[in-house]
């Protein structure tokens, strides 16, 4: 890609750049060796962090250099908040939690090749040095009157919290960094979300008084929904990149529920096909917002980045299966246990299926929470109307039962999946 600041733009991602009319050139001149880092203060990236990973991955795709920073030094101290100051983490738990990050970041970069990307952890430059060296060498760079400008510095000391000279400190943490990479490996640009901009030109501002060197920072904005809550959060919490904290099941199912609204947008952002082919994706589906074109090409791309093709496979068979249109026994226990925590669900001792629960009971039980069936009355009316499953199995008698025999393997515990006509669901889980 020849202007692949133009393409940034054009999908809405950029929000500053230090100089555009520099950047611009100096990318189109390439190759450029650029960087963006994430801190290990949790033991997966999220949601948000998938922006910075697939603008790492364009810029390398349209020939420049990538540095993946992950921050074993920095996640020891913990990024300012806006609302309160960070618990930190001991080093054993940053530890772990680096070579996990490192893991999931590894998937988005190719490492071989003309523009092989390189992992780099600034606690190798920062670790052994001295609190006197970092201070004289580094600190005296930084006026103090600049650094309480910064936004989420400015607004903890107009806080009840405040802010400890630790969190204070971060910033030339992340300027250092930025020098250290442009002396190591030539790095001109640094990425990272718009919260971040005042770290960003920390670094830009300590290599042009350390060095008389000119270097760039480009921010990217932050991804809201179209009624200004936060992007990546569901009613369960964060949307994780691990699959153990956040299902490929739930991922996929996070795309395919957002609002009409909001998807084009997100398609733009996340997806890495050709633009071109986007907005007439998005003309499709404006013309026939039934389909949710959009929302299914963001669940198969995305996910398919994240988790793999496999995964996203079974995660689309399991919301198949689910609703009646695939088998929910070929599903593999954990996709299967994944897919059924999504549900209204009533939880059992396993022995209970020794003697079976009966059918009407079970569906009472497991409808219970949403109100859908009320009553042993409305569960034998949908089975004499023929709309009762289990397991995508019609029910033809109340006189059935739940046992052994009719529930599915689903890990560490076995479920029978109820529904009531095509789209109304529950479950039964039995451990």
């Amino acid at each position: 890609m020849t202007d692949i600041l133009g393409d940034l733009q054009a999908r809405d991602i950029v929000a500053q750049t230090t100089d555009e009319d520099a950047l611009r050139r100096d990318l189109d001149a390439g190759p450029l060796t650029f960087y963006v880092g994430f801190d290990p203060t949790a033991p997966s990236l999220h949601m948000g962090n998938l922006v910075q990973l697939l603008v790492a991955r364009r810029l390398q795709r349209a020939g420049h250099n990538p540095l993946a920073l992950v921050g074993g030094a920095t996640g020891l101290i913990g990024d300012p908040r806006m609302s309160s100051e960070r618990n930190l983490n001991s080093r054993e738990v940053v530890a772990e939690w680096v070579g996990r990050i490192r893991g999931q970041v590894e998937k988005f970069l190719d490492f071989d090749g003309p523009h092989a990307a390189r992992m780099v952890n600034n606690l190798d430059w920062t670790g052994g040095v001295s609190a006197i060296d970092f201070l004289r060498d580094i600190g005296k760079h930084f006026p103090v009157n600049r650094m309480l400008a910064k936004e989420a510095v400015s607004a903890r000391l107009n806080s009840e919290s405040g802010i400890s000279f630790t969190e204070f400190s971060y910033q030339i943490l992340q300027g250092n960094d930025y020098l250290e990479l442009y002396r190591r490996y030539g790095c001109t640009l640094q990425t990272g979300g718009s919260d971040q901009w005042g770290n960003l030109t920390s670094g830009t501002d300590l290599i042009r008084r350390v060095e008389q060197g000119h270097v760039h920072a480009l921010s990217t904005r932050l991804i809201t929904k179209a009624d200004g809550t936060k992007f990546g959060k569901t009613e369960s919490g964060t949307v994780w990149l691990d699959s153990a904290l956040t299902s490929p099941y739930a991922f996929s199912q996070f795309w395919l529920n957002a609002a009409d609204a909001d998807a084009p947008g997100y398609l733009r952002v996340f997806s890495l096909r050709p633009l071109e082919e986007i907005e007439q994706l998005i003309a499709a589906f404006r013309a026939a917002p039934h389909t949710r074109l959009v929302q299914k090409a963001l669940a198969e791309e995305v996910t398919a980045l994240v988790h793999g093709p496999e995964a996203t496979a079974q995660a689309f068979a399991a919301a198949d299966a689910l609703f009646g249109t695939g088998d929910l026994a070929a599903l593999e226990p954990a996709t299967l246990s994944a897919a059924v925590d999504s549900l209204p669900t009533a939880r059992l001792p396993r022995s209970a299926l020794t003697a079976g629960i009966p059918v009407l009971d079970a569906f009472v039980e497991a409808f219970a929470g949403s109100g859908s069936l009320k009553s042993k009355g409305e569960v034998r009316q949908a089975i004499k109307q023929g709309g009762a499953y289990i397991n995508n199995a019609k029910v033809d008698s109340d006189a059935a039962v739940i046992d052994a025999q009719r529930v599915l393997d689903a890990g560490e515990s076995a479920v029978a999946v109820l529904r009531r006509g095509k789209k109304t669901l529950a479950a039964l889980r039995f451990a």
